[in-house]
């Protein structure tokens, strides 16, 4: 990046499964009054807007072209961006690009979704694949999973038992984050007891229809500075895709998470990324994906994370302190899921996080954003630099 970057204010909804008391504007606008205020800063010090959402599940089109009054952001410069499930993630880093180019002192960053008005058009959708190119697989985001489970419990051993531990470690985190949708108070028994969709998927395993927003305000270092008492840096992010439905219904254990953090850990100089990264929230649709994902993201070996839970090792106090804030299991408001996980890394990293924070020195945290074809959007941040 030309200039070092920051996050000087972030906002998030309490998301819910449905908001029939606003409008998605008024989505919108609750959280950008709350980065707003968490920055000490007005529409008026903003110098441009990154918006998106994913259109697929909105049903409509453009939809920033009648949220953008509702901002007060009329005539600013910016534009939208969306990429599906990481819709979110490219805004981001979108905004750090904007922001690390001395063009922009502040650039506001707001994605959403409002899965209640919107869940059918998704739904119809096939979940964003191609039919012409996928007829033969058929494909939705349970059945994806349940392939993606299926291989990976054929490949280590995991049972059952061990995908339900990883959803009550999930709302176990749920339950002590203010924002978080579900919270269910969860024993493996009721996991197991939940009806099937596609097996070894269960209707407990996958992430919520959600409603919310989030959004976050970057700015270069000399500003970021000026404004802010805690900035929260960003170190490095970047993006990886692979080849869509195709490749993932040839290989369901295939990700471009790992080359992501490897890519980015080369760069950093980090060799141990338990030790050199203390916060980690991963977009992980659900439960188990949590598994593959810390597989990973380096912090064990390949098809060995079910052990971990077997051994109560993850959680927000234990040695593997992973998506405490509950994940995306328990709230998915699709276009903005990325920056909430941006979102939470930061509140770690300043110490905000309350009820779900890891106890000792955080310094380094990483964020991710996951779309169902296998696009990953990894993102770096520091307390310090």
């Amino acid at each position: 990046m030309a200039e070092r970057v920051a996050i000087v204010g972030v906002g998030q909804t309490v998301t819910k499964s449905k908001r029939p008391d606003v409008s998605t504007a008024e989505t919108c606008a609750e959280v950008v009054e709350a980065a707003l205020a968490d920055a000490g800063m007005t529409m008026k010090d903003i110098d441009a807007v990154v918006t998106g959402s994913m259109e697929i599940a909105d049903g409509y089109h453009n939809p920033d072209k009648w949220i953008i009054p509702e901002l007060g952001a009329v005539g600013k410069s910016g534009f939208e961006l969306q990429n599906v499930g990481t819709t979110g993630g490219v805004v981001a880093c979108a905004g750090f690009a904007l922001a690390a180019s001395g063009v922009f002192e502040t650039v506001l960053c707001v994605s959403w979704q409002r899965m209640d008005e919107s869940v059918g058009a998704f739904g119809r959708g096939g979940g964003g694949l191609n039919e012409y190119w996928t007829r033969q697989y058929p494909m939705s985001p349970i059945t994806n999973f349940a392939r993606r489970t299926f291989a990976y419990m054929t490949n280590s051993g995991c049972k059952e038992e061990h995908l339900a531990m990883v959803r009550v470690k999930q709302d176990q985190c749920a339950m002590k984050n203010p924002h978080a949708q579900l919270k269910l108070g969860l024993t493996v028994e009721k996991v197991l007891e939940s009806p099937v969709l596609a097996w070894p998927m269960r209707y407990l395993h996958m992430c919520p229809s959600s409603a919310g927003a989030a959004a976050i305000i970057v700015c270069p270092e000399k500003k970021a500075r000026k404004v802010s008492k805690k900035p929260v840096w960003v170190e490095d992010y970047f993006t990886a895709h692979q080849g869509g439905g195709v490749t993932m219904a040839e290989d369901p254990s295939a990700s471009t998470l790992k080359h992501a953090c490897r890519t980015i850990y080369k760069r950093r100089g980090i060799t141990n990324p338990k030790k050199e990264i203390q916060a980690w929230e991963v977009y992980e649709p659900s439960s188990s994906a949590e598994l593959r994902w810390i597989e990973e993201v380096g912090l064990c070996e390949d098809y060995t994370a079910w052990k971990l839970f077997e051994q109560g090792k993850v959680g927000i106090d234990k040695e593997y302190p992973f998506n405490p804030s509950g994940g995306v299991t328990a709230t998915n408001p699709i276009g903005a899921t990325p920056i909430i996980r941006v979102i939470e890394v930061a509140l770690q990293l300043r110490g905000d996080a309350g009820e779900h924070q890891i106890p000792g020195k955080i310094d380094r945290g990483l964020a991710t954003a996951y779309g169902g074809q296998g696009e990953n959007v990894v993102m770096l941040l520091r307390r310090s630099l």
